[in-house]
């Protein structure tokens, strides 16, 4: 009897660890690794695994090159994550195959919410509807931070029509 009770006892316990172990593992789903390159204000390159995927920041829409502030903004995420360890919790892939991701630095806070605070991107209400975003937006339209200092800012998806409109002409 006692030794029926010490297997199902054993038993028990490692079936515990291997679901806590299990648990551990799914309670944090997002990716690490270091920064290697900043395409644009809302597109970097994260390395891990000796693997580079391409990150597209979720939730915002930064100035394109060529577009006032474009330089701005990809010098802002430049200086914030290239060469650094960040955190990326993915919200799934975008059509061009990219990671749709919310990028935290080493000291906790979100690179996503940092440009919108700077006033370098657009809170992107297309594709997300998020108040907090809308929120950090409209404190930067109001302190007239970054491109919100422009007496007419055109936004990146107004920016990219107008272009595809003067190639097809």
């Amino acid at each position: 009897m006692r030794k029926r009770y010490s297997n199902t006892l054993i038993s028990s316990m490692l079936m515990l660890a291997l679901v806590m172990f299990c648990v551990s593992c799914a309670a944090d789903p997002a990716l690490r690794g270091r920064i290697v390159k900043v395409n644009d204000g809302d597109t970097i390159v994260l390395l891990r695994n000796n693997q580079e995927e391409r990150i597209r920041l979720n939730g915002i829409d930064c100035p394109e090159r060529g577009q006032a502030f474009g330089t701005v903004a990809k010098n802002f995420t430049a200086d914030m994550v290239f060469s650094k360890e960040v955190r990326v919790v993915s919200d799934g892939l975008d059509r061009y195959q990219r990671i749709l991701g919310w990028v935290y630095l080493e000291d906790g806070r979100c690179l996503n919410h940092e440009l919108l605070k700077a006033g370098l991107a657009w809170h992107y209400k297309d594709y997300n509807s998020d108040p907090d975003l809308a929120a950090m937006e409209v404190s930067a339209k109001a302190a007239k931070k970054g491109l919100w200092a422009d007496h007419h800012p055109v936004s990146p998806w107004e920016y990219r029509r107008n272009r595809r409109n003067h190639k097809e002409e």
